[in-house]
């Protein structure tokens, strides 16, 4: 994606967009005004510098034109939630399959913070048919240039000013896109069924803007109803509570406020199993049995996670397996997550992801990072209580902590991976807090607000006391912090208060752990039982005389072999006939789980094995996620020999891929800046 840096540097911008808002609302911003003057400082002595300032405010005041200004509290957002907020929406829509569009109405119940003449939206490629009051009074709108992968700004003039506490209804009428980056429309063919298209979307973290005006930040939470119309044979999903299904029209109620990106909807010919008193799993029939069998263990897992966090507030909790396009491993639409059908692994061993979404409920859902700059309160929570949650699931205390570290240890080879090949260490985008001032959101996911905020968040809990001191401030932060957005400085100025008086916390580096690049300042001592039965095997199969035998690793869990894997993945490539051999005898290539297949192709790609490039461009073509496909095409495009194969493979494919795979892998494959 090209960059708002493109259009316009931000350490220009930031202090024009700063001088038009109260300095209440500045201390919002990571940037401050001190950067503009420091680059930009007058000297009388010195009329280079005074012309050079002059052009570029020029350039400021031309680009400003085109974008408009962006939220104060949101660097990807042109809304102003400071002025008005969204309470509520009532959205409808009917989908038309042939057109690849829905055609939408939605009623915004507005409260007013301040003095308003205009309510300021977010949308994108969004056709607007009308805006009304819902007392049918016609209002006036302006819809700014489009802004590359932002969108347009929606400017809405009221009839009158309005005051702070007065409520709107807002009514708007409108049709999305075909091209509307939240959704993914397939055909038939593209289905397990093969007969009926399929509809599914993906709203995080700024595409929510393609299928409603909103304000597309998670500082706004809202409650919504929805009514979807789809052909009768059809089934209708959403994010919320599912009341009626009547024909070719169904109804829901979300009455817990959510941020924009969970906004969700899923339409295909589906069926259902029940998992549990409050859960049932979702899919084409072609997976249904295989995944009921999968994720028999949910109830389980919600029961864990309520014991750690407190209740579960979203009543139900049903898992929707989506075709192999789809992008992520899972996303955590309230009462509905969405789950990638690579987890179908016959063994259940994926089921940390299920955890992970489940545990989402409360990190992400319940308390939301204010904007994507603090994209590891969301994130690095997530994982943390993750951990804690599966590892809670094991009935030997030892076991259960050795576990818990393990699995902390091969986060800590992906994030090692990460910051150190695939961004650099230098690279701002390995920071915890990321800035977002010049970098659109999907440019900077990454497995670091994953790794480096759970890993954050392990230090402080040894730091402060362990799991029973550090259990019981997590549950105080989610009940004060529910159903409210915050940034870093809203949690570390809980943390010290809760913590009060305690002395260790004068060890904490703040400043290296949140906003210095590169690895983590301090990784804890984690428990490596679990790994040198792996480290022993790494070091016989990297010796010059070895032989390989199907014992070496009949005893090992299916992690174990991933994190063996992994290792492979880190060091010099092997020679390739030795690599095979290592294959065969382990019986890697007929394994059926992704995540052993993902790490295999990729050590076969990187010792330049041509036998498996077949496999490999397979591979990617038949799923989606990008975890496994944007490393394997980074894989090949390395390996110069086939690097055209793989740009042509992925040009072939591009037009079936969701938005955000496709412009990932655009700028990977270097098809794009």
């Amino acid at each position: 994606m090209s960059v708002i840096g493109k259009l316009i540097t931000r350490h220009i911008r930031l202090p024009l967009r700063f001088s038009l808002v109260p300095n209440k609302q500045r201390a919002y911003s990571i940037l401050g005004q001190k950067r503009f003057t420091d680059k930009f400082q007058l000297n009388n002595q010195n009329f280079y510098n005074y012309w050079v300032l002059k052009k570029s405010l020029c350039l400021v005041k031309r680009q400003f034109e085109v974008m408009g200004s962006l939220s104060p509290l949101d660097p990807s957002s042109f809304s102003r939630p400071e002025q008005a907020i969204i309470k509520h929406v009532d959205l409808s829509y009917d989908v038309d399959f042939e057109k690849k569009v829905l055609n939408g109405v939605s009623v915004l119940t507005i409260e007013v913070l301040d003095y308003i003449e205009n309510v300021v939206l977010d949308t994108s490629e969004l056709d607007i048919k009308s805006i009304e009051l819902k007392d049918g009074t016609a209002l006036q709108f302006k819809l700014g240039d489009p802004v590359p992968n932002y969108g347009s700004k929606l400017t809405i003039d009221l009839p009158q000013s309005a005051a702070p506490e007065q409520h709107l209804q807002i009514k708007i009428k409108f049709n999305t896109s075909p091209n509307a980056t939240a959704l993914q429309w397939l055909d038939a063919n593209q289905t397990s069924g093969k007969k009926h298209p399929y509809l599914f979307s993906q709203c995080q973290p700024i595409h929510a803007r393609s299928i409603l005006p909103c304000q597309d930040t998670p500082a706004v939470k809202f409650t919504y109803e929805a009514e979807v119309i789809a052909p009768e044979k059809f089934t209708v999903l959403m994010s919320a509570i599912r009341l009626n299904a009547n024909a070719n029209k169904t109804s829901f109620s979300q009455p817990v406020p959510i941020p924009s990106y969970l906004l969700a909807l899923a339409i295909g010919v589906l069926e259902s199993r029940k998992l549990g008193p409050r859960s049932h799993v979702w899919s084409e029939k072609e997976e249904i049995d295989r995944s009921a069998w999968e994720f028999a263990d949910t109830e389980k897992y919600l029961q864990a996670a309520e014991k750690l966090c407190g209740p579960y507030q979203w009543t139900q909790y049903d898992l929707l397996v989506l075709p192999p396009s789809f992008p992520y491993g899972g996303m955590e639409n309230p009462c509905l997550t969405f789950v990638t059908p690579t987890l179908l692994a016959g063994d259940r061993s994926q089921a940390d992801v299920i955890v992970h979404e489940i545990m989402h409920s409360w990190t992400g859902n319940l308390v939301t990072n204010r904007n994507f700059e603090h994209f590891w309160l969301n994130e690095g929570f997530t994982v943390f209580l993750e951990r804690k949650v599966a590892a809670s699931l094991i009935a030997d205390p030892e076991e259960s902590r050795k576990s818990r570290d393990f699995h902390s240890l091969l986060g800590l080879q992906e994030l090692s991976e990460t910051v150190n090949d695939d961004l650099g260490s230098e690279s701002p985008l390995t920071k915890m807090v990321v800035t977002l001032e010049d970098v659109h959101p999907d440019d900077a996911f990454s497995k670091v607000p994953y790794e480096k905020g759970s890993l954050f968040l392990r230090y402080l809990e040894d730091l402060l006391g362990g799991p029973a001191v550090f259990d019981e401030f997590m549950r105080s932060y989610l009940n004060h912090f529910q159903s409210k957005s915050l940034d870093t400085d809203q949690f570390k100025a809980y943390l010290l208060n809760y913590f009060k008086g305690n002395e260790k916390l004068a060890q904490v580096d703040w400043d290296s752990w949140l906003y210095k690049s590169g690895m983590p300042p301090v990784i804890p001592e984690y428990d490596t039982s679990m790994t040198k039965a792996v480290n022993d095997l790494l070091a016989k199969i990297n010796s010059s005389n070895t032989t390989f035998s199907y014992e070496d690793i009949k005893s090992f869990t299916p992690h174990q072999i991933i994190n063996l894997l992994q290792s492979l993945i880190d060091q010099e490539p092997l020679p390739v006939e030795k690599l095979r051999f290592l294959g065969r005898e382990y019986k890697i290539n007929d394994s059926k789980n992704t995540e052993i297949i993902y790490r295999w192709l990729r050590i076969c790609i990187r010792s330049k094995d041509q036998d498996r490039v077949d496999d490999a461009l397979a591979f990617v073509n038949h799923q989606g996620r990008m975890k496994y496909v944007r490393p394997i095409y980074r894989d090949l495009y390395a390996w110069e020999d086939v690097r055209e194969r793989a740009i042509e493979n992925f040009l072939n494919n591009e037009p079936y891929m969701m938005h955000v795979s496709a412009y990932t892998l655009r700028k990977d494959l270097r098809l794009s800046e």
